[in-house]
């Protein structure tokens, strides 16, 4: 059974775990405010704020995340806002609302709920609000007709607002304020009535919710209660049955496999719900020497880890070339790997970074594997149906070793690469004592570009390391025409990356040698 909190109703329903949170909020709660527009992730239209028990019990912390690929199973113990739960008493707007209202901001206004959920997360953020972050905060929303000027002034005025937040009980400021609704107060504490028992149960919570989607898939029906008094099979609507199952069931933060096969998903019996597993997050940095991530970790908990900005300094602006903040807050590190996409952004940077991942089987037994190893062919990976990825670890980079990361795309933010490419560095005296390269975009897998890393070790930091290197890189690649350009194109890209992960680490070198 499924328990959390929509708004200011508790709910509890054994729908299938792997649906989609947006259909669950639409189709069986009636809460029309969350909209349906790419059901990828892209256009934020489906936003809704997610709030999680911190580990003190005292309060929550909310994150805006795309309801269309967020699994319902992964709402457990959580407290689910829509845009239906943000407005006090009497439907007065609230000061996100009223500053998108008084600049414009809203035209069609399918867009504007999405715009009003990701404000609403950043007010209730802890950290500092700027003009910059504010706007950072709607990345993952898209406006297609009213422009963005408008939306930046909203921002603006947002952001003087927020000035006057504190930093001691800012959730009593955010209620008086009519940000959010008093019954937000009261959230922490019926979190952690469900925490206990899924606590206690952490061990089986997967199983527990697995066997509701077992029970699903063989033909039960799955009834849910709220006090709204709806009940009802979500998956009547426009649902067909009869669709294959896995072989291999397992769901973390569903941005890949909501898009690629929600409706098998759905009826696949016995679907294991990894992203809030016991030990599956967090960051460590080891007595050896290495860096471990649990498989769980999201691309927000890398960009906003201490010690990974302490290790590598400029991993935010790169994190921040993936996805969008949604996403990020969704997307898992193992996820990234596990679905072996060459252009995949995460596994670019941690091939590039070294990285190892330790698989268990349904025996328990444990492996390791070099990340470059798991790639055999195009979605091709070298594991069995029943293991699963549960850590990475790669050797922490040293003071003085370089990393750089790199991505071209048609938009900045918010696209698929074309063609990206990591490099790290260890150089002494002027010369490289150890490389690794890596590039995607340019292959059937995730590239790890074992003959041009060997080349440059040993070599000194010159343009005509830099041109020869490329010549051992060529020959290691084999790019294919397609819509994101033609294999020459890709070759020219890698080439002009590659530079830039040069002249990232010695602005000394001369440009006009290396082009």
């Amino acid at each position: 059974m499924i328990e959390f909190y929509l708004n200011d109703q508790p709910i509890r329903t054994s729908e299938a775990p792997a649906s989609a949170l947006l259909d669950f909020v639409r189709y069986h709660e009636q809460l029309k405010g969350t909209k349906i527009g790419c059901r990828e992730g892209d256009c934020g239209a489906c936003t809704v704020l997610v709030g999680e028990l911190s580990a003190d019990g005292q309060t929550v912390n909310y994150q805006s995340m795309t309801s269309c690929l967020t699994p319902l199973g992964n709402a457990h113990g959580k407290h689910i806002v829509t845009v239906e739960g943000i407005n006090a008493a009497g439907n007065q707007l609230t000061p996100v609302q009223k500053a998108i209202v008084d600049e414009g901001g809203s035209q069609c206004g399918f867009c504007t709920v999405g715009f009003v959920m990701s404000l609403t997360g950043h007010s209730l953020s802890s950290a500092p609000a700027t003009e910059k972050s504010t706007i950072a905060a709607i990345d993952g929303n898209i406006c297609r007709c009213t422009g963005y000027k408008s939306l930046e002034r909203a921002a603006a005025k947002l952001t003087a607002e927020l000035e006057q937040r504190p930093a001691e009980n800012a959730l009593a400021w955010l209620s008086e304020k009519q940000f959010v609704p008093s019954y937000f107060a009261n959230v922490p504490a019926q979190l952690a009535k469900l925490c206990p028992a899924a606590a206690n149960a952490s061990e089986h919570s997967s199983a527990a919710i697995a066997a509701s989607a077992t029970a699903h898939a063989n033909g039960g029906s799955a009834v849910s209660t709220s006090p709204n008094g709806h009940a009802q099979n979500q998956n009547d609507h426009g649902h067909e049955g009869g669709n294959k199952p896995f072989t291999h069931a397992l769901l973390g933060g569903g941005t890949d496999l909501l898009v690629q096969r929600l409706e098998e998903l759905r009826e696949q019996p016995g679907v294991r719900l990894i992203f809030d597993q016991p030990g599956r997050r967090g960051i460590r940095h080891e007595m050896s020497g290495r860096v471990v991530l649990g498989a769980a970790t999201t691309a927000s908990q890398l960009l906003e880890s201490d010690l990974m900005r302490g290790l590598l300094p400029n991993l935010p602006q790169y994190l921040k070339l993936v996805s969008s903040t949604p996403i990020r807050n969704m997307g898992t590190v193992a996820g990234n790997f596990i679905n072996g996409s060459p252009i995949g952004d995460l596994t670019i940077m941690f091939l590039a970074l070294g990285a190892s991942i330790t698989l268990l089987d349904a025996t328990s037994a444990t492996r390791e594997l070099a990340l470059p190893d798991l790639y055999l062919g195009y979605k091709k990976l070298a594991k069995a149906a029943d293991e699963q990825v549960i850590e990475i670890s790669f050797p922490a980079p040293l003071a003085g070793d370089f990393f750089h990361f790199e991505k071209v795309s048609k938009r900045t933010h918010l696209d698929i690469a074309s063609v990206n490419s990591a490099a790290w560095l260890r150089v002494e005296n002027g010369l490289i004592q150890a490389a690794r390269v890596s590039a995607g975009g340019v292959g059937p897998v995730p590239l790890y570009l074992a003959r041009t890393s060997a080349f440059l070790q040993g070599r000194e930091l010159t343009a005509e390391t830099v041109s020869a290197a490329n010549e051992v890189m060529q020959a290691e690649i084999s790019p294919i025409s397609d819509v994101r350009g033609t294999s020459d194109y890709k070759r020219l890209l890698l080439r002009q990356l590659l530079w830039a992960h040069f002249l990232q680490f010695a602005p000394e070198l001369a440009v006009d040698e290396l082009i």
